[in-house]
């Protein structure tokens, strides 16, 4: 069985930001039809916050594993249908194993920004929404040296009906 990937789903500003207030700072419906698609089926690693962020948990179809530092985090429910971890390193392992027996051919970082920092440097696909606006936010998408990677897809969209803004799909594939 080939270990799964790792790649990082994300939806940026023009300003890299990425949240705020523990929310997205923006209406996205065609990115978020694009982010279900890209995670169905494959293991999700998510940090805590942006678990609690989701408007529906866990996210269906998908494995969800939330990484805290909190050791008791789930004694009041609020981890129910996730698998919760305490470390990466944890988190990476239980992921690689489930999207192996699953035949999946990667793992999904969905957030927040020190989970992307702690991934970033591992990751082979970036699948990046980047947003044509520049929020104010309180959560950034890491800095990274965009000459790492090979742009493999652009798609630019014009705002659909339920968009706040003009997007373009980026997949990034480590060089």
């Amino acid at each position: 069985m080939p270990v799964p990937t790792l790649a990082l789903v994300v939806a940026r500003g023009r300003n890299g930001v990425i949240g705020r207030d523990g929310d997205l700072p923006w209406k996205l419906r065609s990115d978020l039809q694009r982010f279900k698609a890209i995670t169905v089926g494959k293991p999700c690693i998510m940090g805590r916050n942006t678990w609690e962020s989701l408007p529906l948990r866990p996210l269906p179809g998908r494995l969800n594993i939330v990484l805290t530092r909190d050791e008791g985090y789930e004694a009041d429910g609020k981890s129910r249908g996730a698998l919760v971890c305490t470390t990466l390193d944890e988190a990476l392992d239980i992921a690689r194993e489930h999207g192996a027996e699953d035949g999946v051919d990667e793992i999904c970082v969905i957030g927040g920004t020190a989970l992307f920092a702690a991934t970033l440097g591992r990751a082979k696909t970036l699948y990046i929404t980047e947003v044509e606006a520049e929020p104010a936010g309180d959560a950034l998408f890491p800095e990274f040296d965009e000459s790492a990677f090979e742009e493999v897809a652009a798609e630019r969209h014009e705002p659909g009906e339920k968009d706040d803004h003009a997007f373009t799909f980026r997949v990034l594939k480590r060089r």
